[in-house]
C-alpha cells in the first residue's frame, strides 16, 4: 500500500486535493469534529486540562476557539490530548484499507506529530497566500488569530516544500488538480 501524505498551508485546498485522489482518504479534521461530538474520554481529558473553557459535552467548537484565544499554550495542550486518538483512528483507518492500492493522509500536523513514514510519498499543496486568505475569510468561523495561532505550531512551509516528493500547484481549478494528480500517480505506478 502507498501512503500519501498531504502538506501545505492552512486553507491550501489539502482536503480538496486529498479527495481529488480518488482513493480512501483519512481526514484528521472531520476525525477532531467527530471526537467532539461522541468522545465523553475526550471530554474529560480537555474538561480536566482547561476546566474554564471545555464545560459540556458535547464539545462546543467555540468553546475550542475560546480557549486557545485565551493562551497560547491551551492549543498545545488541545493537541496534546487530541492527537492520540487521532494516531488511533488512522491506524483503525490503515487496517480496513490495507487492501488499497493507494490511502491518502489528510492530518494538518503530519510531519510535527512525526506520524509519517520514511517510505510516506508526501505532496505539498503550493497556494498564493492572498488566495489563500481570501478564502478563509468566507468560511464561517473564521479568525485571524486562531489562524496565526495554528500557523505558529507548525514547521515551516519551505521545509514541508523541500521535504516532500511532488509539489501541487493550486490555483483551485479542477482540470489543473486532475491532471497534477494524474502525473503523480503515473509516477508511483
Amino acid at each position: 500500500m502507498i501512503r500519501v501524505g498531504i502538506l501545505g498551508d492552512i486553507g491550501s485546498g489539502k482536503s480538496f486535493v486529498a479527495k481529488s485522489f480518488g482513493y480512501p482518504v483519512f481526514n484528521a479534521d472531520n476525525e477532531v469534529g467527530k471526537l467532539y461530538k461522541k468522545s465523553r474520554k475526550i471530554f474529560i481529558k480537555l474538561n480536566k486540562s482547561l476546566p474554564k473553557y471545555i464545560t459540556q459535552f458535547p464539545i462546543k467548537k467555540q468553546e475550542v476557539t475560546r480557549a486557545i484565544l485565551a493562551n497560547k499554550n491551551n492549543l498545545r495542550k488541545i493537541i496534546k490530548n487530541i492527537h492520540p486518538e487521532i494516531r488511533k483512528k488512522m491506524n483503525i483507518f490503515l487496517k480496513k484499507n490495507k487492501k488499497s492500492k493507494l490511502v491518502v493522509l489528510d492530518i494538518p500536523l503530519l510531519l510535527e506529530n512525526k506520524i509519517n513514514k520514511r517510505k510516506d510519498i508526501l505532496i505539498f499543496i503550493q497556494s498564493n497566500r492572498a488566495e489563500i486568505l481570501k478564502r478563509l475569510k468566507k468560511r464561517q468561523n473564521f479568525n485571524l488569530k486562531i489562524l496565526n495561532r495554528f500557523r505558529k505550531i507548525q514547521l515551516p512551509l519551505d521545509y514541508k516544500r523541500k521535504k516532500s516528493n511532488f509539489i501541487i500547484k493550486n490555483n483551485f481549478t479542477n482540470k489543473l488538480i486532475k491532471n497534477q494528480i494524474r502525473y503523480i500517480l503515473n509516477q508511483l505506478n
